[in-house]
């Protein structure tokens, strides 16, 4: 049984349409990433299956159960990052893994959770003193301090600077590593390439099209390139009798060779031996979830 599976959810607000006949499963141990630019309708998604919004239409299970008739059932397994949370400015760090652990029956150690995030020498730390990477952290002691079986986790790590963008990409291994499952929502297309093992690319409230990562990048946008610098005058015919290549872009000393399949950049290196062409830089470029998207919803990501 999927941990999280959502069949036609649909949400509206007035007119407004937030999310619109949504389907798309989450297995068991897998970091999911519902990815799409904000106002896509990801933030509703998941407050739904949270069981904060009951949605208009469709089902939902988490860990089997109907979140919007069950949630007392579903608290204690879970747990919820916000987008937007806050704390108490003067509240101590400790003060707030103890009084989120007071709510739970069985809860961890929140010393050991500190030590394991990072945070020991923080603990006498009032919530407004930290950093904004700090705060993050805190917010993911939080929801892990009633051991959950699934986390989620709302738009992580916006605003942060990479060095903390990185440190809690690494949290969030360890999390999955540790048998659990994470459902995170992201409009950062590098952090769900990074971190994901499936996503699901919504836009306006529908879904464009779910898979890993790579079989995403596969399956919409297979084109290759290979940049190259040569003063060889015979490079630019040679490349172009190569079958795997499309198209040859030269300016001055520096090609562009664009072609499709993973065979592109094998073929030019062979292609550069058999010629005995010498180069002096070389480089591929290689698609990534952003070029996905583009290509499936025709408009840059909206920040």
């Amino acid at each position: 049984m999927p941990v999280v599976e959502v069949r036609n959810m649909r949400k509206t607000y007035g007119r407004h349409v937030a999310v619109d006949d949504v389907s798309f499963k989450v297995e068991t141990g897998e970091i999911f990433g519902l990815i799409g630019p904000n106002g896509a309708g990801k933030t509703t998604s998941m407050e739904c299956i949270e069981g904060l919004r009951t949605p208009d239409d469709g089902t939902i299970e988490v860990l089997g159960v109907d979140p919007s008739r069950e949630a007392s059932e579903l608290h204690d397994r879970i747990g919820v990052q916000l987008q937007e949370a806050q704390l108490q400015k003067r509240i101590k760090v400790w003060e707030a893994v103890d009084l989120w652990a007071s709510l739970y029956p069985a809860p961890i150690d929140g010393n050991m959770l500190l030590e394991q995030l990072g945070l020991s020498s923080k603990r006498d730390a009032w919530f407004m003193t930290l950093s904004g990477g700090q705060k993050q952290r805190l917010f993911i002691a939080l929801a892990l301090i009633n051991d959950p079986e699934v986390v989620f986790l709302d738009e992580l790590t916006t605003g942060l600077d990479p060095q903390a963008r990185h440190a809690i990409w690494d949290l969030i291994r360890g999390i999955r590593d540790r048998g659990k499952t994470v459902f995170l929502t992201t409009h950062l297309m590098e952090e769900a390439e990074r971190l994901c093992d499936h996503v699901a690319i919504i836009d306006h409230g529908r879904i464009v099209d779910t898979g890993s990562p790579q079989e995403l990048v596969t399956r919409h946008s297979p084109a290759r390139t290979v940049v190259l610098s040569t003063l060889d005058p015979g490079a630019e015919s040679h490349f172009r009798a190569i079958a795997e290549v499309d198209d040859v872009d030269r300016r001055g000393d520096e090609y562009t060779i664009r072609g499709q399949g993973d065979e592109l950049v094998t073929s030019v290196i062979h292609g550069l031996a058999e010629g005995e062409i010498r180069v002096t830089d070389f480089r591929t470029v290689v698609p990534t979830l952003e070029d996905v998207f583009l290509k499936l919803t025709g408009h840059s990501i909206r920040s």
